[in-house]
């Protein structure tokens, strides 16, 4: 199974740079994508319904932000749009869906770069998923976490660390955040296979980061312990453009 996961920044902006075609082309047997900034009624049939493939979408109330979609092959046992928990369910940021080995939990998590506000927003949200995720693992112990976490975990994962170390995305606070989900026994899984490896998932529009790779890795799959044997691999397909993120891919026996 290859489960792909990619911050668009815009579905109907990739939509008109060839996404089907690329979608088609990878045929991956699910794909989560976040802030689509657009819900079903606002996009074409052919991304609704792309030939082989069931969609779900989940985006706020506030239109042109946020928002989240997962495509699947085959019919997930459930799929929930709500926690039941107000700060997680508050703007269309997360889809939970339910398969025979796995729970899978397709999460756009918030930006604290735009004030206090949005950081305790954020720093709460992280907390608040983290006493879901422990529900939910008392139903099943094979949870798989995966979206734009807007956060840089280690140094490695960002090109200029001591410059960024007092912006939010990668402050001392929030990466005790993510050290926290490890504690609870989840692993960064693509961090697990290549502790060493340098490669970003996102980059700067405004100062064309990309053009001289100042990166970031912000984009994770991170799996409950119990699903590490069926790990093949995990990678960052950074040659794929068309968004400020690139696609990551998470590969499953």
């Amino acid at each position: 199974m290859r489960i792909y996961s990619w911050n668009v920044n815009g579905i109907r902006s990739v939509y008109n740079k060839g996404f089907i075609d690329w979608m088609q082309r990878e045929a991956p047997d699910i794909l989560c994508l976040q802030e689509t900034k657009a819900g079903p009624e606002q996009l074409p049939q052919s991304l609704l319904k792309v030939p082989g493939y069931q969609s779900y979408w989940n985006i706020g109330a506030k239109k042109g932000y946020s928002g989240v979609a997962t495509y699947v092959r085959q019919a997930p046992l459930d799929c929930r749009l709500s926690t039941g928990v107000e700060i997680l369910d508050a703007e269309g940021r997360i889809i939970i869906t339910h398969h025979p080995q796995f729970i899978l939990l397709n999460i756009y998590f918030p930006n604290g770069q735009m004030s206090d506000e949005r950081l305790q927003y954020k720093l709460q949200f992280y907390r608040a998923l983290m006493d879901y995720c422990e529900e939910l693992k008392k139903t099943q112990a094979n949870l798989i976490i995966c979206g734009d976490f807007n956060t840089a975990h280690r140094e490695i994962d960002l090109k200029n660390p001591k410059s960024n170390e007092k912006r939010s995305g990668f402050l001392p606070v929030e990466r005790e955040l993510l050290d926290q989900f490890l504690d609870l026994g989840y692993v960064d899984v693509f961090r697990y296979l290549y502790p060493d490896k340098v490669q970003y998932s996102w980059w700067d529009y405004r100062t064309r980061a990309r053009e001289r790779n100042a990166g970031w890795r912000i984009d994770y799959f991170y799996v409950s312990r119990p699903l590490l044997p069926q790990i093949i691999d995990c990678t960052i397909l950074d040659e794929v453009t068309g968004s400020d993120h690139c696609p990551i891919t998470l590969h499953l026996k």
